[in-house]
């Protein structure tokens, strides 16, 4: 791949020069002479440490093993939310796995990290995993030596016991909640019988009363767009720690409807992030926007981020997979429904193979430098250009993202407000003790 070194570009009132390929940057205020900032100590400094750089960006890329495993234990949902990437047929005639089919995979599963460095994570996953729970907390009792574990639920199962079950257990926890009022969020976020889950969902986050496990997760329509700073002011008024704020994905036809513009989105996005740092300030409780901080350390610490949509090539059948209820092996949970992308079935195939299969190399193949604009994009390697299942959706996996221009806004405002020493406010405490500098220079 070419290396096209330092470039300079303009970043709110900022002069940044940035190295793309390695995401090395210096900035300094735009009042200053231009040239000031590339002075020798700098210039120095990036000569001396590029190759180190390079290599440790590549390494992240194209060397992360996998890490942890999304399992869907059942097809089904008792929701009905007009975006989701699960086809309705699936989640409305779909499977659910058997008691003796968890444990097979959990044990499969655990046998193929024998000897890894880091204990793998495995995540309840879509559609509804909650509607076989009591296998679910089963088979977290049995296994929870061996895996991290998280659930990812629409929480209109949520009950109390359960929740004491999840906190005595150290369990990560999502919850969806998509806007502040029950009008607003019971319009995305309904269930088949036309009930919404706010009620449920603001009675469990209560319940978790700050447990430092719990993330909310919102999809940003078009509907609920405006209303995510006041989102925000509610979460943190109920100390929830986390909240991930994400686009809608646009897989399924349906969803295509309730797209936001991303020049609205970018708004209401930085202005819920203004509330966040706001909110944060004010209290002894920290809220952080999990996505928007992981912007940020893709960053001032690249290979520090945790979340993989935000990097090319992307996460999915490289440092994470889908196994779904029937046991086929796909990259992400993006590619339910999508033809040609299972890596083999659990039940007959090692994970090894589905690693090595072709529909996952397919996915690890696509790189930023292969992709128009984002070739010469100088946030290539912050961004990483999700979704390819989204993209592969719309007819080409090697196209720019949907909301490119969304992106641009948010990393030009992270960038801003890293210009003005406020990183200490959007990222997690745990997270903020674990970074030190490497290379600085006042």
């Amino acid at each position: 791949m070419e290396r096209k070194g330092l470039s300079r570009i303009d970043i709110e009132d900022n002069n940044v020069l940035l190295d793309a390929d390695n995401v090395f940057w210096g900035i300094s205020k735009r009042g200053n002479n231009p040239d000031a900032l590339i002075s020798r100590e700098l210039i120095s400094l990036y000569e001396r440490v590029k190759g180190e750089c390079d290599q440790e960006l590549d390494n992240f890329r194209f060397s992360s093993e996998l890490t942890a495993i999304y399992i869907d234990p059942t097809d089904r949902c008792n929701a009905d939310c007009p975006y989701c990437y699960v086809p309705a047929k699936i989640r409305k005639h779909g499977r659910s796995m058997s008691e003796k089919e968890l444990v097979f995979i959990l044990s499969k599963t655990a046998r193929y990290f024998i000897g890894k460095k880091k204990r793998p994570v495995i995540i309840f996953h879509a559609s509804e995993p909650l509607l076989v729970k009591d296998i679910l907390f089963k088979a977290i009792t049995r296994f929870k030596k061996r895996f991290y574990f998280g659930i990812q639920t629409n929480g209109l199962l949520l009950e109390e016991k359960d929740i004491s079950f999840i906190k005595n257990n150290k369990i990560g926890i999502g919850i969806s909640l998509d806007a502040p009022s029950a009008a607003i969020n019971n319009r995305l976020r309904f269930s088949a019988s036309h009930v919404g889950n706010f009620d449920k969902v603001i009675r469990a986050i209560e319940l978790f009363n700050g447990y430092e496990g719990l993330n909310v997760i919102t999809t940003i329509t078009k509907v609920n767009v405006s209303g995510l700073p006041r989102l925000v002011k509610l979460l943190h008024e109920k100390k929830v720690p986390c909240v991930l704020i994400n686009p809608v994905r646009l897989t399924q036809k349906n969803a295509r409807f309730l797209k936001p513009d991303d020049k609205e989105m970018a708004k209401y996005f930085i202005d819920a992030v203004e509330e966040a740092m706001r909110s944060s300030k004010g209290s002894k409780h920290k809220i952080i926007i999990g996505n928007f901080a992981n912007i940020i350390l893709g960053i001032i610490a690249p290979t520090a981020r945790r979340l993989m949509c935000d990097i090319s090539p992307c996460g999915g059948g490289r440092c994470f997979l889908t196994i779904t209820a029937n046991g086929d092996m796909i990259p992400c949970g993006e590619f339910i429904g999508l033809k040609g992308f299972c890596g083999g079935n659990i039940f007959k195939r090692s994970i090894d193979r589905a690693m090595g299969s072709e529909p996952f190399k397919k996915i690890r193949s696509r790189v930023v430098e292969e992709i128009a604009e984002c070739n010469v994009c100088a946030f290539r390697n912050i961004c990483g250009a999700p979704c390819p299942a989204e993209l592969h959706a719309f007819g080409d996996m090697r196209k720019k993202a949907v909301f490119c221009e969304f992106y641009k806004e948010i990393i030009n405002y992270a960038f801003g407000l890293i210009a003005q020493g406020k990183e200490k406010y959007l990222l997690r405490q745990g997270g903020l003790a674990n970074l030190n500098y490497q290379y600085k220079i006042d």
